[in-house]
């Protein structure tokens, strides 16, 4: 019951820093989407880099460097590092311009503005909100299998399962509505400001906690005197193919490069950069981002090799897939730090996983409600809503979608790293779009749309053929003779809508001068 205690006392705190940040509010729906413009540099790294490193981080990295080696590093983690900080120089700061000017607080308004198309919304609310729905299960998810590996035995007798690494512990069911529920009360309450705060503290939280987790169950598999001694022993331990990215082509490798541009379009990310209070604030993201992604995924991926060597305890087994035989990759994090510490420490370090589970799920809860209540039924009506109807609009959908996302997540156990990857392969797709809207000229109306039906259209076609993602070895493969290159979905998206946004555009009547000028005064 100790690691139940500790995890419940620090979902309790962050209700109580929600219901304290509502206290600041306003009651504009500015002050409730975007804290008023009033975020500065730390905060902003903080609530960036929180937002951004999800369960799919932790969690995922874990699992998947457990299957498929040490080669998940190179594959996002080092990329990301470089390719994020590369958006928010070049995107961020332009958009939290465009958006100061012009008062944006949705994608949305910036394309209908951007391409002079009311109907713009209607195409890419869907999609945007489709698209965020995996990446929200992603966390949910995890949030499950993390309370059952965490609190297994508490109740042995009342949730009793086949796995000693699960039996007695909280149900997923039941942990997916603990956090889905914590987080609503305190986004609801908070909004931004309290999505903010929440996201600094548990950034601050999940990094220390990791480094921690990382020396504990290094200490304790190795079994050696010294951290350095331990982690040399294990990697050593470390199988071949474990430890090299053998069982991987490099045109599937290198076409990972292509995902980390996802954030460039990730509606909760263009909402926190308008939080920001000056375009200084982001100097700091921009430099220290690639650091902390470091800090974080390189003991997640360690401790998922290491998970693999004859140094791991044989008894209890690895949590199983429920129904199968195969080993549960989502659970192995939580069943190391729950093996191999104490009940107290491993209390912390469970807080610390949910920590990073929670501060990407309130922002993208936060974000699809303001779109809806701005682009949709703000837009729409004849008499626009006031500021109170527009928050109560927001809070109402924010439900609307906790309640879909968790209904959707009790049937669902496919790989965190898999359903977010082609999550992330559906946001980098529509990555040519964002670019060519702040530094093309050139980009027209009939463009955008063959960008983005062109992007959905065949992510879709890859994902259903992907069985939605539970093939997690699915490539496409492309074949130049007797040759055949395997390469991510996500390549063979990108290269084909940003072809189409540029072949269209060029063939299609250009922007009209006044837009133009609105966009690119330095050019006028």
């Amino acid at each position: 019951m100790t690691e139940l205690i500790v995890i419940c006392c620090y979902l309790g705190l962050l209700v109580l820093l929600g219901l304290s940040a509502s206290r600041l509010f306003s009651g504009s729906k500015e002050d409730f989407q975007l804290a008023s413009h009033s975020i500065g540099p730390f905060l902003l790294l903080m609530s960036l880099f929180g937002t951004t490193m999800t369960a799919f981080a932790l969690v995922g990295s874990t699992g998947e460097a457990y299957t498929a080696g040490i080669g998940v590093y190179g594959l996002m983690a080092s990329s990301s590092g470089i390719i994020h900080s590369l958006c928010f120089f070049l995107l961020g700061i332009k958009l939290w311009r465009l958006g100061r000017r012009h008062g944006y607080s949705t994608q949305v308004q910036f394309f209908r503005d951007r391409l002079a198309s009311d109907k713009i919304g209607v195409l890419l609310f869907p999609i945007l909100v489709g698209l965020v729905v995996p990446y929200l299960l992603v966390g949910v998810i995890s949030s499950g299998t993390v309370m059952q590996a965490m609190t297994a035995g508490a109740f042995p007798d009342l949730f009793p399962t086949a796995s000693p690494g699960t039996s007695g512990g909280i149900p997923p069911k039941y942990g997916m509505l603990m956090i889905c529920g914590v987080v609503l009360v305190y986004v609801f309450f908070g909004g931004m400001r309290g999505t903010a705060w929440a996201n600094a503290f548990q950034t601050a939280v999940f990094m220390i906690l990791g480094v921690v987790t990382f020396c504990v169950i290094a200490n304790k598999l190795g079994g050696e005197d010294s951290l350095l001694a331990n982690m040399q022993k294990l990697s050593a331990a470390v199988p071949p193919d474990k430890a090299t990215r053998i069982a991987m082509s490099k045109t599937e490798f290198f076409t990972y490069l292509f995902v980390p541009f996802s954030v460039g379009m990730f509606p909760h990310l263009f909402q926190h950069w308008l939080t920001a209070k000056s375009a200084e604030s982001f100097k700091l993201p921009v430099v220290a981002h690639p650091i902390f992604i470091m800090i974080v995924w390189v003991p997640c991926i360690l401790i998922g090799i290491w998970a693999t060597t004859s140094l791991m305890p044989d008894r209890p087994p690895l949590p199983k897939v429920p129904g199968t035989d195969a080993v549960n990759p989502n659970a192995i994090l939580p069943f190391l730090v729950k093996t191999q510490t104490s009940a107290l420490l491993g209390g912390f370090l469970a807080a610390g996983v949910l920590a990073a589970i929670m501060s990407s799920l309130d922002s993208q809860f936060l974000c699809l409600g303001t779109m809806f209540s701005t682009d949709i039924v703000n837009h729409y009506r004849k008499q626009p809503l006031s500021d109170r109807a527009q928050v109560i609009t927001t809070r109402g959908f924010i439900i609307g979608i906790v309640a879909v996302t968790y209904l959707l997540s009790l049937s669902n156990n496919k790989s965190v790293f898999n359903l977010g990857v082609w999550s992330f392969s559906g946001f980098s797709s529509l990555f040519p779009l964002v670019f060519a809207a702040l530094y093309w000229r050139g980009l027209t109306k009939a463009g955008a749309y063959a960008c983005i039906l062109t992007a959905i259209g065949m992510w879709s076609w890859l994902f259903y053929d992907s069985r939605f993602g539970a093939d997690r070895d699915y490539t496409f493969d492309l074949t130049l003779g007797e040759a055949v290159y395997k390469l991510q979905p996500v390549a063979p998206i990108f290269v084909a809508s940003a072809v189409a946004l540029v072949a269209v555009s060029l063939v299609t009547p250009k922007p009209d001068p006044a837009t133009l000028r609105k966009f690119f005064p330095e050019k006028a």
